[in-house]
């Protein structure tokens, strides 16, 4: 059974989306980013990067344990330990795929990040980047838009690896003040998405652990301070 170190994230329920979708048994160890779980020796013998998700596929390649970090990489993988699934196997299908994946851990998924940090998290506002960080993710908003005008979904008309990645960033979209009904065409399939049964299913795992209010001193500190530098 595949371990999945995670949290509550959109970077986490890719994983947990995927794991779903597959139908691949998996169980969860939660690593707390807000209390520093990342931080801990047993997480960081996994993931150097103190980053979730990651995970250890005790059957991995050639019957070995694998372990295994950065979401885009571990998708990957559960395509190929599942003959391929949710990637084309046609080479133009698969690039396209893949290149919308690489779209999402680039763009959508840094860019998302930083227009939330200066916008939500940081203690001083400062106008010019939460100015720069808003224009992006309208931008990238766009690009999905346009994209999606041309087909029914990332990759072209089948479901596949490219829209679970990018699915839990664009969900939830009023915590970065957009109206998913400016891009018709990316609500319908952030809509279509929402509705698959393994999607709800995998935006549920850990949210219990969800947090709510304002972000306290020491979570703040744990997740953007010194400590992260000095124990990395």
């Amino acid at each position: 059974m595949i371990e999945v170190w995670s949290w509550p994230t959109p970077n986490g329920h890719k994983i947990h989306i995927a794991l779903e979708e597959l139908e691949l048994p998996y169980k969860v160890v939660p690593i707390n980013i807000g209390k520093g779980d990342q931080f801990k020796p047993e997480f960081l013998a996994i993931t150097p990067n103190h980053r979730i998700p990651a995970i250890v596929d005790p059957e991995g390649p050639n019957g070995k344990p694998l372990k295994l970090f950065e979401s885009a990489a571990i998708m990957i993988y559960l395509s190929e330990k599942t003959g391929g699934k949710l990637i084309p196997a046609d080479p133009v299908g698969r690039y396209t795929c893949l290149q919308w994946m690489m779209f999402q851990m680039g763009g959508t998924g840094p860019m998302f990040g930083q227009y939330n940090h200066f916008a939500n998290y940081a203690v001083e506002k400062i106008p010019y980047a939460i100015e720069r960080y808003t224009n992006e993710v309208k931008r990238l908003h766009r690009v999905l838009d346009k994209r999606l005008a041309e087909a029914e979904y990332l990759a072209g008309y089948d479901y596949t690896m490219a829209d679970i990645i990018n699915f839990p960033w664009i969900r939830n979209p009023d915590r970065r003040n957009i109206d998913l009904a400016e891009y018709p065409n990316l609500k319908r399939w952030h809509d279509a998405i929402a509705a698959r049964p393994a999607v709800q299913r995998g935006v549920e795992v850990l949210s219990d652990n969800l947090r709510r209010g304002q972000m306290t001193d020491e979570e703040r500190e744990v997740m953007f301070g010194k400590t992260q530098f000095q124990l990395r």
